[in-house]
């Protein structure tokens, strides 16, 4: 909250280099931006928020829409105070962290991403100006102006997690919630008790899947698309947690994984919504498994950028290992792959295929539906391209064309 009785005006100068510097943060490099994620993802509190990739995606729209609407303001009216951010994808985000169990030390990302604005404010303000007096102006101003607008937002974000949880209490919603968390955390509940509370049998098989999107906002897609992995599965009912405004945790009476193919065709209509599915399992320890896998394996979709809508553990499995740490993802893909990491898709496509075939060519035509003096060009080319022979490292090439085939554009 603001530490001043009134709020210290600005000379016709300072405003103007107030309003400049606000314009400047408006056409914020990308690397500024990404510091800033960064930062406010890190640290041991901010984990369970940096491990999930819906409410990471949602401290990132955080961040920015916190930096746009202080710059906009300050556009408009150099040098104010400025309201409180209560935009609602951010008071949305806010309600997410709150149906996860978190509380408010959550909003230290919010803190973090403010100690690296001002560093960035500061470096800004003097590239605008050497006189002394309305450098000292402009930095007084502004830091009061900065702090002020994070307290005033927390403390809205903060009220709006006391409203939600609140809520939750109260509701049958809360409830599923608790006894989920018990179980994925292996704590001592009765399995009759889950049972009753969840509406849901733990005996026999269950099949997990994670459904979100990525915009972070509500959607009736998910839902749709929860149905479309029941049918495609063949169930009959399921379990469903709401785990956010983007995201339902689901589980299926089920010892079959929903095939991709079919379920992708299902999922056509409903653009909006990606699905990960775990492994089926047994009892409850299959309960937690499952869900572990399908929570994995969005985990490793959200890393690698991929524009895949449907993945199964088991088809990603290799790749989420290989993944783990991006910078060494990285160089193994460079160092593996030399000139084919960046061939065409076709090229890369039949060097996977035809070590899966065993070094067999004619099948691998057969699988690809191309002639086989198309494969023998096509593999003369990746041996142009590889730092070593096929033959000699033909593991790790399919390891690493294995995680391309998952990989965005971008990543």
């Amino acid at each position: 909250m603001v530490r001043t009785a009134t709020w210290p005006p600005l000379s016709a100068e300072g405003k103007l280099l107030f309003r400049r510097g606000a314009e400047i943060v408006l056409d914020l490099r990308p690397d500024w931006l990404e510091e800033l994620h960064e930062a406010s993802l890190s640290g041991q509190r901010m984990r369970p928020v940096a491990e999930d990739p819906v409410l990471a995606a949602a401290t990132r729209r955080a961040n920015l829409a916190n930096l746009r609407h202080w710059a906009a303001a300050n556009v408009s009216h150099p040098g104010r105070r400025v309201p409180a951010n209560t935009a609602p994808d951010l008071l949305e985000s806010a309600r997410d962290l709150v149906r996860r169990g978190l509380d408010e030390t959550a909003l230290e990302a919010y803190r973090t991403a403010q100690g690296v604005a001002w560093r960035r404010w500061m470096d800004i303000c003097f590239e605008l100006t050497d006189d002394p007096v309305r450098l000292r102006e402009l930095l007084n101003v502004s830091a009061l102006s900065i702090s002020t607008f994070i307290d005033d937002t927390v403390a809205a974000v903060t009220e709006q997690m006391r409203a939600e949880r609140a809520e939750l209490t109260r509701g049958a919603h809360a409830e599923r919630r608790a006894v989920v968390t018990l179980l994925l955390e292996g704590a001592p509940i009765s399995r009759s008790r889950a049972e009753v509370q969840l509406g849901y049998g733990l005996t026999g098989w269950h099949t997990a899947a994670v459904v979100w999107n990525d915009s972070g906002t509500a959607s009736e897609q998910l839902e749709a698309a929860a149905e479309a992995v029941m049918r495609t599965a063949g169930a009959t009912h399921r379990l469903t947690v709401v785990a956010g405004a983007a995201a339902l945790w689901v589980w299926l009476p089920v010892g079959t994984a929903p095939p991709a193919g079919p379920l992708a065709a299902e999922l056509a209509a409903y653009p909006d919504a990606r699905v990960t599915i775990g492994r089926p399992g047994a009892d409850v320890d299959g309960f937690r498994r499952s869900h572990l896998d399908a929570v994995t394996t969005q985990r490793m979709l959200t890393r690698l950028i991929s524009p895949r809508q449907v993945a199964r553990y088991p088809d990603v499995q290799l790749a989420a290992l290989l993944t783990a740490q991006p910078e060494q993802a990285d160089e193994f893909l460079a160092e593996t792959l030399g000139g084919l990491l960046t061939a065409d898709a076709d090229t890369r496509e039949t060097v996977l295929t035809y070590v899966r075939e065993l070094g067999n060519t004619t099948r691998t035509a057969e699988r690809l539906y191309t002639h086989r003096n198309t494969v023998l060009r096509r593999l003369a080319r990746a041996g142009e391209l590889l730092p070593q022979p096929l033959a000699d490292n033909a593991v790790s090439v399919a390891a690493a064309l294995e995680v391309l085939r998952w990989r965005g554009s971008a990543g």
